[in-house]
């Protein structure tokens, strides 16, 4: 199996070598920058597999760094803040992050969401997601679902608005899938968060929330109703 490739940018000299040891340790190759600036031009000429951004960082901060390289590809990013406050967390995912890791973290732990991200992208590039599902098992005429003027190809990976196609990170295109399964039903944010995140133990439920506003904007703000003090529900 091909070595997992890291991009990650720190300004901070002493977690940048700390933290890189730690991922090659466990295996990763890692391209450690300064700034938002070298990590551009370095996501650019390597294409790595994943992109810890910190939010903080000179010359190209992490949020804009996030948005550069989600313009040009989907890799997936996690955001790396010493705060927990809601604008750092919100505006990281809302340029495009998959996930985000408050500063200071145990290195079993960010390895553990490194390895989480890359096992839901693997799964979103083919049918098999979470051991299967509905989508799996249906007969091919029944793999293109249809709410409205939305179409999911649950096979081709591929989403369709009023017969436009709708571009999807593979973290959007999972929690689509999710819904897709159950058009109707209520689904909680710790499910969600189970499902499509992978996580094992409790989870910030702002990545759920701010991911559905993403969505909601790509296919239709009315598509995924919110039903208050339970969660989300996609409408047939």
């Amino acid at each position: 199996m091909a070595e997992t490739h890291v991009l990650f940018v720190e300004d901070d000299d002493v977690i940048r070598e700390a933290t890189q040891l730690a991922l090659e340790r466990d295996g990763f190759v890692v391209t450690a920058m300064p700034d938002g600036l070298a990590g551009l031009e370095a996501f650019r000429a390597n294409r790595p597999d994943i992109a810890l951004l910190d939010v903080m960082v000179p010359g190209l901060d992490g949020v804009s760094l996030c948005r550069r390289i989600r313009d040009e590809s989907t890799v997936p990013v996690i955001m790396l803040s010493a705060r927990a406050d809601s604008i750092d967390v919100v505006l990281g995912l809302e340029a495009g992050a998959d996930d985000y890791v408050t500063k200071p973290f145990d290195g079993a732990v960010l390895v553990a969401r490194i390895r989480a991200v890359l096992r839901r992208f693997g799964h979103a590039s083919g049918p098999d997601r979470n051991g299967g599902g509905a989508a799996e098992a249906a007969a091919p005429a029944e793999a293109v679902l249809r709410f409205g003027d939305l179409e999911v190809d649950t096979e081709g990976m591929e989403v369709r608005k009023a017969g436009e196609p709708v571009a999807l990170t593979p973290t959007e295109m999972r929690l689509l899938l999710e819904f897709s399964d159950a058009p109707g039903t209520v689904l909680s944010r710790d499910r969600l968060l189970e499902r499509v995140w992978d996580y094992g133990w409790g989870g910030d439920t702002r990545v759920v929330d701010v991911h559905v506003q993403r969505l909601r904007g790509k296919i239709g703000q009315d598509r995924i109703e919110t039903v208050r003090g339970f969660g989300y529900k996609l409408r047939g």
